[in-house]
């Protein structure tokens, strides 16, 4: 009687599929931006105003549907006030355009006569360089403005979806895990409710400290700001500190606004100098006391992944993808650690921890290692890798 031994799935044959499945993810992904998108974004919203819906049906006796659209409507005048603090700031800086003309025009001079003395350009055939690419921009304005007039109606809808999103999150979140439970096997329902709590437990506690780390990188600019007298004090630090929520990329773009900001109200050029070093010191700062302290207690993944989610997501998603990058890697972070075989991967996003508490995963593989040394081999060789 033959006995046919089970063949394991070839490695080439597994790494196959798992490209094939990343392509697919990725493809849907940007085709179906439009769903996903604000959906992320409402489940975010959803997971940091739960305790508040709570609060209000059990407290207040609301029904679900009224602490939902209750706990909406406080998120938007949130937003309302942001939004209206930002605006009412860039309405002030408008007023000084003819101030910012009147600079760009003078650097402008000045860099036409460093150009003819050093490379012997005269400043006719620099002016005639200058026009023409003038006229090609001013030739384009009119499909520029109306790109902008199109991307704020895009985005007043996109809120709108927003919106909407979250209200039916939280209204439905009952029927939403009794689904997520039921739709695996009853001896994983354990394992589930257990990733769809850490989740939400993580993710809020991620959301409160990135607003909170903001709202410190935003005081402490503003203050900074105004005691050195530099003009738009608020307004450079909300731009510093809503920027800073974008790992690495955020805090050069805020770099780049201050300092052009500063360059067309200032009248020294020390104030822009101040404001660089001002943004950069705050930043270092953040990054190796705040983020760590704040942050990085609630989400531990590494640098590179870091970056490298944060630039994918704005290569799917654009600005929105940027955003999503970290509290989507933080989802599949929590997801892999409570699979086994999926832990490695976990492993990979997570950030180094202290060698003295190895998790459980680290033993296993350790206990793994030592039975499956080869033979000859110094005791414990395994334990280098």
């Amino acid at each position: 009687m033959n006995i046919t031994k089970p063949t394991s799935t070839p490695f080439y044959f597994k790494l196959a599929l798992v490209l094939v499945s990343l392509i697919a993810l990725g493809y849907i992904s940007i085709l179906g931006k439009e769903i996903l998108c604000p959906l992320l974004f409402a489940l975010l919203f959803a997971i940091l105003l739960l305790p508040m819906c709570h609060f209000f049906e059990t407290t207040f006796k609301f029904p679900r549907s009224a602490a939902s659209g209750v706990s909406v409507i406080i998120l938007l005048v949130f937003l309302a006030l942001v939004l209206y603090l930002v605006g009412s700031q860039i309405t002030r800086l408008s007023n000084d355009w003819p101030l910012f003309k009147e600079q760009v025009m003078n650097s402008l001079d000045t860099v036409q006569q460093w150009i003819s003395v050093k490379f012997h350009i005269d400043t006719d055939k620099q002016r005639v360089y200058f026009n023409s690419a003038t006229s090609k921009i001013l030739s384009a304005s009119t499909s520029v403005i109306g790109a902008t007039v199109i991307s704020l109606s895009s985005t007043a809808l996109f809120l709108v979806f927003v919106m909407i999103d979250t209200f039916f999150l939280l209204f439905y979140r009952r029927l939403i895990i009794t689904f997520l439970i039921g739709v695996f096997r009853k001896e994983n329902s354990v394992a589930i409710y257990d990733i769809v709590a850490q989740i939400q437990l993580i993710i809020r506690k991620y959301i409160l400290g990135l607003l909170l780390e903001m709202a410190i990188v935003a005081g402490a600019c503003c203050l900074a700001f105004w005691l050195l007298g530099i003009k738009y004090a608020v307004l450079l630090g909300l731009i510093t500190g809503l920027f800073n929520i974008i790992p690495y990329i955020g805090i050069f773009t805020a770099l780049l606004l201050s300092t052009l900001i500063t360059f067309a109200t200032a009248a020294a050029s020390s104030k822009i100098i101040l404001v660089m070093i001002i943004v950069i010191v705050i930043h270092l700062i953040d990054s190796n006391i705040l983020l760590p302290l704040i942050v990085g207690s609630k989400v531990r993944i590494n640098a590179l992944i870091t970056l490298l989610g944060v630039i994918v997501g704005e290569m799917m998603w654009g600005i929105p993808g940027m955003f999503l990058a970290i509290p989507v890697i933080a989802i599949t972070k929590i997801i892999f650690d409570r699979i086994e075989s999926l832990q490695p991967w976990g492993l990979l996003l997570g950030d180094e921890k202290d060698e003295t508490k190895p998790s459980k995963f680290i033993s296993k593989l350790k206990k793994r290692a030592a039975a499956e040394e080869p033979a000859g081999t110094k005791p414990g060789i395994l334990k280098k890798f």
